[in-house]
């Protein structure tokens, strides 16, 4: 589970969002003040910080620069209602990584926050998702099998299959699969994620004893190696 830190006095706003993430079932903990971020990320270790500017002590621009002063380099999202290329260019100089205004649309905060995720798992070399519960991706020739078995995806079928493989045993939103797979097309009708679910389902588990991907009721889909209890 991605461990998420909000730096945001708004109580509405913190409330919005960390309602947001916890149905995503990311954990989250919110702080109201600067100086109480900065003491928080040096004691215990988070996935993302999701900053605001205007916070009672300090800027979220001075905690982001203390923190980068000071060796963390847990990817940085701001958000603010200062909106003009100057702020966002200011907030990025400071050591952010991705720079949100307010008001936004909680979908395009996941879609960020995943985004942010994903690089900092690229970055940190964890990128071993070519092998688990007997399926094998071959990468060089964009193949896979399970138990040695061609699976004969197609292009977009292989693509989610690489997602669920990096993301195995997480619980995955119809967003965040759309983002990954279909390059953030919010508005894509989500039946096309289920759709290619099952093709998918018909692929990897059809005609083998144990289901690989499972769904989870009210969030989306996982790729897990045990019976479905659901």
């Amino acid at each position: 589970m991605n461990k998420v830190l909000l730096v945001e006095d708004d109580p509405r706003v913190a409330s919005f969002i960390i309602r947001g993430l916890e149905e995503q079932l990311y954990q989250v903990k919110n702080i109201n003040k600067g100086f109480d971020a900065i003491n928080e990320v040096m004691e215990n270790t988070y996935d993302i910080i999701i900053l605001d500017i205007m916070l009672p002590d300090l800027t979220g621009f001075e905690v982001c620069e203390i923190l980068r002063a000071r060796k963390i380099i847990v990817p940085i999202l701001i958000l603010s209602a200062l909106d003009t290329p100057h702020e966002k260019v200011k907030g990025l100089q400071a050591g952010a990584d991705d720079y949100l205004a307010k008001p936004f649309m909680f979908e395009e905060l996941l879609a960020r926050i995943n985004a942010q995720l994903r690089r900092s798992e690229f970055s940190n070399g964890i990128i071993d998702f070519q092998s688990y519960a007997g399926i094998e991706i071959n990468m060089k020739e964009q193949s896979a099998t399970r138990d040695g078995k061609e699976l004969n995806l197609s292009s977009r079928e292989l693509k989610l299959l690489i997602f669920f493989m990096k993301n195995r045993e997480k619980a995955l939103s119809r967003i965040a699969i759309a983002e990954a797979v279909w390059n953030l097309d919010l508005d894509m009708n989500t039946n096309t994620v289920d759709v290619y679910i099952n093709y998918l389902r018909n692929k990897i588990d059809k005609n083998f004893p144990t289901p690989l991907i499972h769904t989870v009721k009210g969030t989306g889909y996982m790729l897990k190696n045990k019976i479905n209890e659901s």
